[in-house]
């Protein structure tokens, strides 16, 4: 007969059931101080050990944790939890889960075991498949005192390990029972306008680590414009800004995000944003019939222009070992012209020589997109270019296979969503009115907020504040945070960082689970604070 938690009646004696972690720790289910574990319960009346009760019977149903992002389904149940404590492990049924293991025994405190059986007390991770499976879900469960995380794939159970990490931060111990957990998005990322300004690699280190805690899996870096070109160059070193990062950064940077299941997605904008090239190559500026020279675009009719293109293009290629590439694509000062065909007659000439007679400008800037576009495929990429670069019409259409990175509806001739969406085009989401951050919030942008991103934004707000119906949601890849420089002074890298901080909690949560979540604002901010 059950009396209380852990106290039994026993042949006619109260017996106390107790619970010992490993090590010796005595503590609760909750963190706190607490009985001491059986294998047996001893009789008060005889000091004869006793059958013991079972978990079942001594312990409250556990509550569903509390992370960010939430997870999606807890299965409750009644038993102590887990909790790190002395002699707790982390051991891997796989080698390939070594440096999962190795990171995980380090921030909880725990030895790393490597493969061996799993004992009472230690954290076991598990691939249910080859490893090679794109599935981004995990199983995690806590019994019997101990954990096992469980996914068909590395970065599966990579998120199990974030879990655990932020339910022991949170507190002190992970609840019994069994989390079911994936994203709803496979696309989850953060970029930052490193051209515009130099941020240090140890402070984008930083960013890696938190990103990965945060279950995000791409960090873009636009490397390129036309304040400056920030990453050394053997193929182009005349176009590379003093301050910049050296491949050697680069490289580390990479295989620290490599570690943390993220792909660093490079972008060399092109053919507009490259004044930093120009600057080196100043025969490549494009002018107009006047005579001005257009800022930061090249003559996209001169074949040099191209060369040089995808000379940066083949050697990043290397560096950077992804399976995306961001083309950029925007804002090309020749289509912005009221008639480009009179304003460059020399890019109209070419484009009537390259497509036929009736050809226009437009169509010749977007067979650049797909040219540069087979350059990458070349390398294997999967590619994605601004929506802005993108144009109705026309004799050159761009290349279904490219995917629409869409921010904004403020360009020229504007396209709303659906008119890519309804043409089978996949989408990331960086929605200009939530997901910008531009540096001195110049052309009326403003620093959005976490609580703006939390309460109203879902993958389907594409543009302004209205959602795009239900039937495209699968096109919808995900979204990305960014971050531009435009005014790069107006904040420090520490600045920076406690700007997007909540942003990025939010943004996480909405892409994990675009559901109205459970909890309020004030609620999450706390958690926050708590576990990240």
């Amino acid at each position: 007969m059950l009396l209380g938690s852990g106290v039994v009646l026993a042949g006619g004696a109260v017996a106390v059931a107790v619970t010992v972690w490993p090590g010796g720790d005595t503590r609760t289910a909750g963190g706190g101080p607490g009985p001491s574990r059986e294998p047996s319960s001893v009789s008060a009346a005889k000091g004869t050990p006793t059958p013991s009760p079972s978990p079942s019977r001594s312990y409250a149903l556990s509550q569903k944790p509390r992370t960010i992002p939430a997870v999606r389904q807890h299965q409750a149940a009644r038993g102590p939890g887990w909790r790190p404590s002395d002699g707790g492990r982390v051991v891997v049924r796989s080698g390939a889960l070594a440096d999962e293991g190795r990171l995980t025994a380090g921030e909880l405190g725990l030895t790393y075991a490597g493969e061996a059986t799993p004992r009472e007390g230690d954290v076991e991770l598990a691939l249910t498949g080859s490893g090679k499976s794109a599935s981004e879900a995990y199983t995690l469960t806590v019994k019997d005192r101990r954990v096992r995380i469980a996914a068909p794939a590395e970065a599966g159970v990579f998120y199990g390990t974030r879990t655990l990490k932020q339910t022991v931060r949170g507190g002190g111990t992970t609840p019994e029972g069994v989390i079911n957990d994936e994203p709803a998005k496979p696309q989850r990322g953060f970029m930052l306008d490193i051209a515009r300004k130099h941020f240090t690699a140890g402070w984008i280190e930083d960013r890696v680590r938190e990103l990965g805690d945060l279950k995000y899996n791409q960090l873009g870096l636009h490397f390129s414009d036309d304040q400056g070109f920030r990453i050394e160059s053997s193929s182009h070193p005349e176009v590379v800004s003093a301050q910049h990062l050296t491949k050697a950064q680069v490289r580390k940077i990479v295989a620290l995000a490599r570690s943390r299941h993220i792909e660093v997605v490079p972008e060399i904008d092109s053919p507009g944003h490259l004044g930093a090239v120009i600057a080196g190559n100043p025969q490549l500026q494009l002018v107009n019939a006047q005579g001005v020279a257009a800022r930061g675009a090249v003559d996209i009719s001169k074949p040099a222009a191209a060369k040089i293109v995808d000379e940066l293009l083949n050697e990043y290629a290397g560096l950077f070992p992804g399976a995306r590439w961001h083309l950029g694509g925007d804002e090309y000062r020749a289509l912005m012209a009221s008639n480009p065909e009179a304003s460059y007659p020399q890019l109209a000439a070419a484009a009537r020589a390259k497509y036929g007679a009736g050809a226009t400008v437009a169509d010749l800037a977007t067979g650049w997109l797909n040219d540069r576009a087979a350059v990458m495929r070349g390398h294997d990429r999967t590619v994605r270019a601004w929506n802005d670069g993108f144009f109705r019409g026309g004799r050159v259409q761009a290349d279904k296979r490219i995917q629409v990175a869409y921010w904004t509806g403020k360009e020229i001739g504007a396209r709303q969503p659906v008119e890519y969406l309804s043409a089978g085009r996949q989408v990331v989401n960086y929605n200009d009115e939530y997901l910008y951050y531009v540096l001195g919030e110049p052309n009326q942008f403003f620093y959005p907020t976490g609580q703006r991103i939390y309460e109203s934004w879902t993958p389907r707000v594409l543009r302004g504040t209205t959602a795009v119906p239900a039937q495209y949601d699968k096109q919808i890849l995900g979204g990305v945070f960014a971050v531009w420089c435009d005014l790069a002074n107006r904040q420090t890298e520490a600045q920076v960082a406690a700007g997007v901080r909540m942003p990025l909690r939010a943004l996480s949560q909405k892409l994990w689970d675009p559901a109205k979540p459970t909890l309020s604002w004030a609620q999450f901010r706390a958690l926050a604070a708590k576990v990240s």
